[in-house]
């Protein structure tokens, strides 16, 4: 039995969501998100929240279970908090500067790398060691946060790199004489 899936999704005064041809609409203050349902579910909208059942007792219905819960309060947040996350560089020249639609990185390479920010995605720099990324959909706040960090990820001697903030990074001992 899932946990997380028995519990039903409360929806908040101020958002509507609507379940139709497959597709869940979630409308709240901050915009509009649709995500496809899976087959393996049922899903119920009444009394101002979304309960999700599996469809039978399958392995494969029972994973959808907790996920799909899981994924329908990722909208609602998202339409009604938003999601963020801040990235910090560290090393000697590295910076980040946002430029309108644009991210523009030196990271010690010997061209500057410059990201385009997808639409629905708001990107700000506060100091020239500090990025932080915010939108509506977690999963694309998460993979744009993910496709920065992997043009220098930190390094376990000095610490260099692009890391998330609160990151643990596991430092080594260099070469002893």
């Amino acid at each position: 039995m899932s946990r997380i899936g028995k519990k039903p999704v409360p929806i908040p005064a101020g958002v509507t969501a609507s379940i139709d041809g497959g597709q869940l609409s979630v409308k709240g203050p901050k915009g509009t998100l649709t995500m496809a349902l899976a087959d393996q579910v049922t899903y119920a909208l009444e009394d101002g929240q979304i309960s999700v059942q599996p469809i039978n007792d399958s392995k494969r219905a029972r994973s959808f279970w907790g996920m799909q819960r899981t994924m329908i309060l990722n909208l609602i947040n998202g339409v009604t908090q938003g999601f963020s996350k801040t990235l910090e560089i560290t090393g000697v020249g590295y910076r980040a500067n946002a430029q309108g639609k644009n991210l523009k990185l030196q990271l010690g390479y010997s061209h500057d790398v410059d990201m385009p920010v997808p639409e629905g995605l708001e990107v700000k720099t506060p100091d020239q060691t500090t990025v932080e990324i915010s939108g509506i959909d977690k999963q694309m706040v998460g993979q744009f946060a993910a496709e920065v960090r992997r043009w220098r990820k930190p390094e376990p001697y000095k610490g260099k790199g692009i890391k998330y903030r609160g990151e643990f990074i596991f430092r080594k001992e260099g070469k002893k004489k």
